[in-house]
């Protein structure tokens, strides 16, 4: 499910995070799905709770899970994501975009990559 590096500089809680938000977007979590408990995450990374909760609130304050009471956290429907992360998002796009565009200056070659991402997408919706 999800790996963690305790030799990477990026905290535990982002590295679970992350993790998640990739399972979401990957289409492995679908939506409605309800996410494993913060103590089963806890027991089986061996790690402490809060680290868990902190890494769920913020995919929650992210738009990728929304929170019933009592009963968990779920994935949110794709629409939920907030307008913050979209704009984080295209900043990390841009910034790397420009350092391919200097390395390389191929820029066919990055529309291509762009298209054979959306098809990769397109594919997966259709099988799901």
């Amino acid at each position: 499910m999800i790996q963690l590096n305790y030799r990477d500089s990026k905290p535990i809680y982002e590295q679970i995070k992350d993790g998640f938000r990739h399972l979401i977007v990957s289409g492995a979590l679908k939506q409605d799905e309800k996410l494993p408990s913060v103590r089963e995450i806890a027991s089986r990374l061996a790690i402490n709770p809060n680290t868990i909760q902190r890494a769920y609130k913020e995919l929650e304050t992210e738009g990728y899970t929304y929170t019933i009471s009592g009963k968990g956290s779920f994935v949110s429907q794709v629409s939920a994501q907030t307008d913050g992360r979209i704009k984080k998002l295209y900043e990390k796009f841009d910034e790397i975009v420009k350092e391919l565009l200097y390395i390389s200056d191929n820029k066919e070659e990055l529309k291509k990559r762009i298209d054979m991402l959306e098809e990769e997408g397109r594919e997966k919706n259709d099988k799901g």
